[in-house]
Protein backbone atom coordinates (compact mmCIF):
# COMPACT_ATOMS: atom_id res chain seq x y z
CA UNK A 1 0.00 0.00 0.00
CA UNK A 2 1.39 3.39 -1.01
CA UNK A 3 2.01 5.80 1.84
CA UNK A 4 -0.04 8.98 1.71
CA UNK A 5 2.18 12.06 1.94
CA UNK A 6 1.52 14.19 4.98
CA UNK A 7 -0.09 17.53 4.26
CA UNK A 8 0.73 18.87 7.71
CA UNK A 9 2.86 21.97 7.88
CA UNK A 10 5.04 22.67 10.93
CA UNK A 11 3.18 24.37 13.76
CA UNK A 12 4.73 27.52 15.24
CA UNK A 13 3.44 28.85 18.56
CA UNK A 14 4.25 32.36 19.76
CA UNK A 15 4.03 33.72 23.28
CA UNK A 16 2.38 37.15 23.15
CA UNK A 17 -0.50 38.49 21.12
CA UNK A 18 0.86 41.93 20.21
CA UNK A 19 1.60 43.53 16.87
CA UNK A 20 4.77 41.49 16.35
CA UNK A 21 2.75 38.28 16.59
CA UNK A 22 0.10 39.78 14.30
CA UNK A 23 2.67 40.55 11.60
CA UNK A 24 4.36 37.18 12.09
CA UNK A 25 0.96 35.57 11.48
CA UNK A 26 0.71 37.52 8.21
CA UNK A 27 4.02 36.02 7.15
CA UNK A 28 2.94 32.55 8.32
CA UNK A 29 -0.05 32.60 5.96
CA UNK A 30 2.26 32.75 2.93
CA UNK A 31 4.09 29.69 4.30
CA UNK A 32 0.82 27.74 4.52
CA UNK A 33 0.45 28.18 8.26
CA UNK A 34 -1.60 29.90 10.88
CA UNK A 35 0.42 31.01 13.85
CA UNK A 36 -0.83 29.85 17.26
CA UNK A 37 -0.56 32.63 19.80
CA UNK A 38 -0.81 32.96 23.57
CA UNK A 39 -2.73 36.19 24.13
CA UNK A 40 -4.02 37.77 27.32
CA UNK A 41 -7.36 38.61 25.68
CA UNK A 42 -9.30 38.08 22.46
CA UNK A 43 -8.91 41.71 21.41
CA UNK A 44 -5.09 41.72 21.32
CA UNK A 45 -3.68 42.48 17.84
CA UNK A 46 -2.71 38.91 16.92
CA UNK A 47 -5.79 37.34 18.49
CA UNK A 48 -7.95 39.45 16.17
CA UNK A 49 -6.53 37.81 13.05
CA UNK A 50 -5.30 34.28 13.78
CA UNK A 51 -7.83 31.46 14.25
CA UNK A 52 -5.55 29.59 16.66
CA UNK A 53 -5.55 31.51 19.95
CA UNK A 54 -4.88 30.40 23.51
CA UNK A 55 -6.06 32.92 26.09
CA UNK A 56 -3.79 32.97 29.10
CA UNK A 57 -0.74 34.45 30.77
CA UNK A 58 2.93 34.18 29.89
CA UNK A 59 3.67 33.82 33.61
CA UNK A 60 1.47 30.72 34.02
CA UNK A 61 3.17 27.38 33.30
CA UNK A 62 -0.07 25.61 32.38
CA UNK A 63 -0.95 28.32 29.85
CA UNK A 64 2.52 28.01 28.33
CA UNK A 65 2.07 24.25 28.12
CA UNK A 66 -1.28 24.72 26.37
CA UNK A 67 0.10 26.98 23.66
CA UNK A 68 3.16 24.74 23.17
CA UNK A 69 1.20 21.48 22.98
CA UNK A 70 1.81 19.79 19.63
CA UNK A 71 3.80 22.73 18.25
CA UNK A 72 7.11 22.17 16.49
CA UNK A 73 8.60 25.27 18.08
CA UNK A 74 7.66 27.89 20.67
CA UNK A 75 8.87 31.44 20.09
CA UNK A 76 8.13 34.96 21.37
CA UNK A 77 6.80 38.39 20.53
CA UNK A 78 8.21 39.71 23.83
CA UNK A 79 10.93 38.66 26.28
CA UNK A 80 8.97 38.70 29.54
CA UNK A 81 8.46 34.96 30.12
CA UNK A 82 10.16 33.91 33.37
CA UNK A 83 13.31 31.91 32.64
CA UNK A 84 12.43 29.20 35.18
CA UNK A 85 9.19 28.45 33.31
CA UNK A 86 11.00 28.15 29.99
CA UNK A 87 13.55 25.82 31.58
CA UNK A 88 10.67 23.56 32.67
CA UNK A 89 9.24 23.53 29.14
CA UNK A 90 12.62 22.60 27.69
CA UNK A 91 12.96 19.79 30.25
CA UNK A 92 9.57 18.52 29.07
CA UNK A 93 10.78 18.39 25.45
CA UNK A 94 9.44 21.68 24.11
CA UNK A 95 11.58 23.23 21.36
CA UNK A 96 12.00 26.83 22.58
CA UNK A 97 13.54 29.34 20.14
CA UNK A 98 15.47 31.29 21.13
CA UNK A 99 16.37 28.92 23.99
CA UNK A 100 16.12 30.30 27.54
CA UNK A 101 19.89 30.35 28.01
CA UNK A 102 20.05 32.82 25.08
CA UNK A 103 16.86 34.76 25.84
CA UNK A 104 18.11 35.74 29.29
CA UNK A 105 20.55 38.16 27.64
CA UNK A 106 17.59 40.08 26.21
CA UNK A 107 15.66 39.84 29.48
CA UNK A 108 18.26 41.08 31.95
CA UNK A 109 20.37 44.13 31.14
CA UNK A 110 22.91 43.36 33.84
CA UNK A 111 23.44 39.75 32.72
CA UNK A 112 23.70 41.08 29.15
CA UNK A 113 26.32 43.71 30.03
CA UNK A 114 28.51 41.14 31.83
CA UNK A 115 28.30 38.69 28.93
CA UNK A 116 28.97 41.29 26.25
CA UNK A 117 32.05 42.45 28.13
CA UNK A 118 33.31 38.86 28.33
CA UNK A 119 32.91 38.61 24.55
CA UNK A 120 34.87 41.81 23.95
CA UNK A 121 31.89 43.82 22.72
CA UNK A 122 32.09 47.52 23.53
CA UNK A 123 29.37 48.77 25.93
CA UNK A 124 28.82 52.02 27.85
CA UNK A 125 30.55 52.16 31.24
CA UNK A 126 28.13 50.75 33.78
CA UNK A 127 27.55 49.65 37.36
CA UNK A 128 25.22 46.84 38.40
CA UNK A 129 23.47 46.94 41.77
CA UNK A 130 21.11 44.42 43.34
CA UNK A 131 21.13 45.48 46.99
CA UNK A 132 20.49 48.64 48.98
CA UNK A 133 23.63 47.77 50.93
CA UNK A 134 25.70 48.87 47.94
CA UNK A 135 24.02 52.21 47.36
CA UNK A 136 27.24 54.11 48.18
CA UNK A 137 28.77 52.62 45.04
CA UNK A 138 26.67 55.09 43.03
CA UNK A 139 28.86 57.97 44.25
CA UNK A 140 32.09 56.21 43.38
CA UNK A 141 30.80 55.29 39.92
CA UNK A 142 29.67 58.86 39.25
CA UNK A 143 33.11 60.15 40.17
CA UNK A 144 34.76 57.60 37.89
CA UNK A 145 32.74 58.30 34.73
CA UNK A 146 32.35 62.07 35.24
CA UNK A 147 29.20 62.14 33.06
CA UNK A 148 25.44 62.34 33.54
CA UNK A 149 23.96 59.02 34.72
CA UNK A 150 21.21 56.90 33.21
CA UNK A 151 19.43 54.57 35.65
CA UNK A 152 17.84 51.44 34.17
CA UNK A 153 15.73 48.67 35.65
CA UNK A 154 17.67 45.50 34.86
CA UNK A 155 14.47 43.70 33.84
CA UNK A 156 11.12 44.61 32.32
CA UNK A 157 11.76 47.94 30.60
CA UNK A 158 10.88 48.78 26.97
CA UNK A 159 10.07 51.86 24.84
CA UNK A 160 11.78 54.12 27.36
CA UNK A 161 10.02 52.59 30.36
CA UNK A 162 12.35 51.57 33.14
CA UNK A 163 14.98 54.04 31.88
CA UNK A 164 15.52 57.39 33.61
CA UNK A 165 18.10 60.11 33.03
CA UNK A 166 19.14 61.40 36.45
CA UNK A 167 19.20 65.17 36.94
CA UNK A 168 22.19 64.94 39.26
CA UNK A 169 23.93 62.55 41.64
CA UNK A 170 21.27 62.90 44.34
CA UNK A 171 18.57 62.09 41.80
CA UNK A 172 20.54 59.04 40.58
CA UNK A 173 20.78 57.78 44.15
CA UNK A 174 17.06 58.28 44.73
CA UNK A 175 15.98 56.55 41.50
CA UNK A 176 18.34 53.68 42.28
CA UNK A 177 17.05 53.44 45.85
CA UNK A 178 13.44 53.28 44.63
CA UNK A 179 14.16 50.43 42.20
CA UNK A 180 16.16 48.44 44.73
CA UNK A 181 13.52 48.95 47.43
CA UNK A 182 11.03 47.33 45.04
CA UNK A 183 13.39 44.38 44.56
CA UNK A 184 14.42 45.45 41.04
CA UNK A 185 18.17 45.22 40.25
CA UNK A 186 19.62 48.33 38.61
CA UNK A 187 22.09 49.14 35.88
CA UNK A 188 23.66 52.62 36.09
CA UNK A 189 25.34 53.80 32.91
CA UNK A 190 27.18 56.85 31.72
CA UNK A 191 25.11 59.01 29.36
CA UNK A 192 26.97 58.50 26.11
CA UNK A 193 27.80 61.46 23.88
CA UNK A 194 25.84 60.34 20.84
CA UNK A 195 26.01 61.11 17.19
CA UNK A 196 22.99 58.86 16.61
CA UNK A 197 21.48 55.45 17.32
CA UNK A 198 21.81 52.50 14.95
CA UNK A 199 20.43 48.98 14.82
CA UNK A 200 21.95 45.85 13.30
CA UNK A 201 19.28 43.23 12.60
CA UNK A 202 20.27 39.64 11.88
CA UNK A 203 18.77 36.17 11.95
CA UNK A 204 20.26 32.81 12.84
CA UNK A 205 18.97 29.27 12.36
CA UNK A 206 19.66 26.16 14.49
CA UNK A 207 21.79 24.92 11.59
CA UNK A 208 24.01 27.95 12.22
CA UNK A 209 23.16 29.90 9.09
CA UNK A 210 23.17 33.67 9.61
CA UNK A 211 21.80 36.56 7.58
CA UNK A 212 22.11 40.31 8.11
CA UNK A 213 19.99 43.20 6.86
CA UNK A 214 21.48 46.62 6.10
CA UNK A 215 22.29 48.57 9.27
CA UNK A 216 19.67 51.23 9.98
CA UNK A 217 19.48 54.53 11.83
CA UNK A 218 16.78 54.79 14.48
CA UNK A 219 15.40 58.18 15.49
CA UNK A 220 14.08 58.50 19.05
CA UNK A 221 11.74 60.93 20.79
CA UNK A 222 10.98 60.61 24.51
CA UNK A 223 12.53 57.15 24.54
CA UNK A 224 10.31 55.85 21.71
CA UNK A 225 11.50 55.15 18.17
CA UNK A 226 9.67 57.47 15.77
CA UNK A 227 11.56 56.81 12.52
CA UNK A 228 13.90 54.24 11.00
CA UNK A 229 16.08 54.97 7.97
CA UNK A 230 17.35 52.03 5.95
CA UNK A 231 20.20 51.90 5.24
CA UNK A 232 21.70 54.30 7.79
CA UNK A 233 22.82 57.39 5.85
CA UNK A 234 26.50 58.37 5.75
CA UNK A 235 27.59 55.13 7.40
CA UNK A 236 30.84 53.85 5.92
CA UNK A 237 30.91 50.39 4.40
CA UNK A 238 33.57 49.38 6.92
CA UNK A 239 31.53 50.51 9.92
CA UNK A 240 28.34 48.93 8.55
CA UNK A 241 30.19 45.65 7.99
CA UNK A 242 31.62 45.84 11.51
CA UNK A 243 28.14 46.30 12.99
CA UNK A 244 26.73 43.40 10.98
CA UNK A 245 29.68 41.21 11.86
CA UNK A 246 29.26 42.03 15.55
CA UNK A 247 25.55 41.18 15.47
CA UNK A 248 26.17 37.89 13.66
CA UNK A 249 28.95 36.99 16.12
CA UNK A 250 26.72 37.76 19.11
CA UNK A 251 23.92 35.66 17.63
CA UNK A 252 26.31 32.71 17.32
CA UNK A 253 28.06 33.19 20.70
CA UNK A 254 24.79 33.59 22.61
CA UNK A 255 23.07 30.70 20.78
CA UNK A 256 20.26 32.81 19.33
CA UNK A 257 17.65 31.14 17.12
CA UNK A 258 15.45 33.59 15.23
CA UNK A 259 15.81 37.33 14.73
CA UNK A 260 18.27 39.31 16.86
CA UNK A 261 18.26 43.11 16.99
CA UNK A 262 21.42 44.75 18.31
CA UNK A 263 20.73 48.37 19.22
CA UNK A 264 23.87 50.47 18.97
CA UNK A 265 25.10 53.90 20.02
CA UNK A 266 27.35 55.64 17.51
CA UNK A 267 29.35 58.04 19.63
CA UNK A 268 30.54 61.49 18.60
CA UNK A 269 34.05 60.06 18.16
CA UNK A 270 32.81 57.30 15.85
CA UNK A 271 32.79 54.30 18.20
CA UNK A 272 29.97 51.73 18.24
CA UNK A 273 28.63 50.66 21.65
CA UNK A 274 26.01 47.99 22.24
CA UNK A 275 22.96 49.42 24.02
CA UNK A 276 20.27 46.71 23.97
CA UNK A 277 19.49 43.26 22.56
CA UNK A 278 16.12 41.95 21.40
CA UNK A 279 15.61 38.31 20.37
CA UNK A 280 12.46 38.61 18.28
CA UNK A 281 11.22 40.74 15.40
CA UNK A 282 11.94 44.35 16.30
CA UNK A 283 10.65 47.85 15.61
CA UNK A 284 13.90 48.67 13.80
CA UNK A 285 13.06 45.94 11.26
CA UNK A 286 9.54 47.00 10.27
CA UNK A 287 10.96 48.62 7.14
CA UNK A 288 11.79 45.13 5.83
CA UNK A 289 8.08 44.46 5.18
CA UNK A 290 8.25 46.72 2.12
CA UNK A 291 11.95 47.51 1.65
CA UNK A 292 13.68 44.11 1.78
CA UNK A 293 13.47 40.90 -0.22
CA UNK A 294 12.64 39.02 2.99
CA UNK A 295 10.76 40.62 5.85
CA UNK A 296 11.96 40.11 9.40
CA UNK A 297 8.72 38.27 10.19
CA UNK A 298 9.12 35.68 7.44
CA UNK A 299 12.79 35.37 8.34
CA UNK A 300 11.99 34.73 12.00
CA UNK A 301 9.69 31.88 10.98
CA UNK A 302 12.28 30.47 8.61
CA UNK A 303 14.90 30.61 11.33
CA UNK A 304 12.93 28.96 14.13
CA UNK A 305 11.80 26.23 11.70
CA UNK A 306 15.40 25.77 10.52
CA UNK A 307 14.52 26.59 6.91
CA UNK A 308 17.24 28.14 4.74
CA UNK A 309 17.19 31.87 5.41
CA UNK A 310 15.91 34.41 2.90
CA UNK A 311 17.70 37.15 0.95
CA UNK A 312 18.07 40.27 3.12
CA UNK A 313 19.03 42.73 0.37
CA UNK A 314 17.16 46.02 0.23
CA UNK A 315 14.95 46.35 -2.85
CA UNK A 316 15.46 50.12 -3.11
CA UNK A 317 18.18 52.66 -2.28
CA UNK A 318 16.31 53.95 0.78
CA UNK A 319 13.30 53.09 2.94
CA UNK A 320 11.87 55.23 5.74
CA UNK A 321 9.61 53.77 8.42
CA UNK A 322 7.56 56.04 10.68
CA UNK A 323 5.74 54.81 13.77
CA UNK A 324 2.14 55.91 14.26
CA UNK A 325 1.67 56.84 17.93
CA UNK A 326 -1.59 57.45 19.73
CA UNK A 327 -2.36 61.16 20.22
CA UNK A 328 -2.92 62.79 23.61
CA UNK A 329 -6.51 63.27 22.49
CA UNK A 330 -7.76 60.74 19.90
CA UNK A 331 -9.08 62.55 16.82
CA UNK A 332 -12.79 62.65 16.12
CA UNK A 333 -12.14 61.43 12.57
CA UNK A 334 -12.31 57.62 12.37
CA UNK A 335 -9.14 55.83 11.33
CA UNK A 336 -10.83 54.61 8.13
CA UNK A 337 -11.45 58.20 7.04
CA UNK A 338 -7.90 59.15 7.98
CA UNK A 339 -6.63 56.32 5.77
CA UNK A 340 -8.85 57.56 2.94
CA UNK A 341 -7.29 61.03 3.07
CA UNK A 342 -3.76 59.68 3.50
CA UNK A 343 -4.00 57.50 0.41
CA UNK A 344 -5.53 60.34 -1.58
CA UNK A 345 -2.49 62.50 -0.85
CA UNK A 346 0.21 59.80 -0.64
CA UNK A 347 -0.78 56.74 -2.68
CA UNK A 348 2.70 55.25 -2.26
CA UNK A 349 2.38 55.05 1.54
CA UNK A 350 2.56 51.47 2.81
CA UNK A 351 0.40 51.41 5.95
CA UNK A 352 0.47 48.70 8.62
CA UNK A 353 -2.08 49.12 11.43
CA UNK A 354 -2.17 46.89 14.49
CA UNK A 355 -5.83 46.87 15.51
CA UNK A 356 -5.03 48.64 18.78
CA UNK A 357 -7.12 51.11 20.72
CA UNK A 358 -5.51 54.54 20.40
CA UNK A 359 -3.88 55.73 23.63
CA UNK A 360 -1.34 58.53 24.16
CA UNK A 361 2.11 57.43 22.97
CA UNK A 362 1.02 53.89 22.13
CA UNK A 363 2.35 52.36 18.92
CA UNK A 364 -0.78 51.70 16.86
CA UNK A 365 0.85 51.20 13.46
CA UNK A 366 3.66 52.16 11.14
CA UNK A 367 4.07 53.50 7.62
CA UNK A 368 6.82 52.65 5.13
CA UNK A 369 7.97 54.83 2.24
CA UNK A 370 10.32 53.29 -0.32
CA UNK A 371 12.53 55.71 -2.28
CA UNK A 372 14.18 55.30 -5.67
CA UNK A 373 17.03 57.70 -4.93
CA UNK A 374 19.00 58.07 -1.69
CA UNK A 375 19.33 61.78 -2.49
CA UNK A 376 15.58 62.09 -1.90
CA UNK A 377 15.96 61.02 1.75
CA UNK A 378 15.12 64.44 3.30
CA UNK A 379 11.87 64.64 1.33
CA UNK A 380 11.05 61.01 2.11
CA UNK A 381 11.55 61.61 5.83
CA UNK A 382 9.38 64.71 5.69
CA UNK A 383 6.58 62.78 3.97
CA UNK A 384 6.85 59.92 6.46
CA UNK A 385 6.61 62.35 9.38
CA UNK A 386 3.60 64.10 7.83
CA UNK A 387 1.84 60.80 7.15
CA UNK A 388 2.41 59.46 10.67
CA UNK A 389 1.25 62.75 12.23
CA UNK A 390 -1.89 62.69 10.08
CA UNK A 391 -2.82 59.15 11.11
CA UNK A 392 -2.16 60.02 14.77
CA UNK A 393 -3.93 63.39 14.95
CA UNK A 394 -6.20 63.68 11.90
CA UNK A 395 -4.44 66.97 11.08
CA UNK A 396 -1.89 67.77 8.38
CA UNK A 397 1.07 69.35 10.17
CA UNK A 398 1.91 71.42 7.08
CA UNK A 399 -1.65 72.79 6.81
CA UNK A 400 -2.36 70.91 3.57
CA UNK A 401 -5.97 71.31 2.44
CA UNK A 402 -7.34 68.46 0.30
CA UNK A 403 -9.93 70.86 -1.13
CA UNK A 404 -7.51 73.72 -1.75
Amino acid sequence: MMAVPSTRTPQVAMVGGGQLARMTHQAAIALGQSLRVLATSADEPAAQVTPDVVIGSHTDLEDLRRVAAGADVLTFDHEHVPTELLDKLVAEGVNVAPPPQALVYAQDKLVMRHRLESLGAAVPRYLGLDSLDRLDAVDAFAGRVDAPLVVKAARGGYDGRGVQLARDLADAREITRAYLADGVPVVLEEKVELRRELAALVARSPFGQGAAWPVVETVQADGICVQVIAPAPELSEAKAAAAQGLALRLAAELGVVGVLAVELFETTDGALLVNELAMRPHNSGHWTMDGSRTSQFEQHLRAVLDYPLGDTDAIAPVTVMANVLGAAQPPEMAVDERLHHLYARMPDARVHLYGKTERPGRKVGHINFVGDDAADLPKLRERAELAAHWLSYGQWADGWDPHG
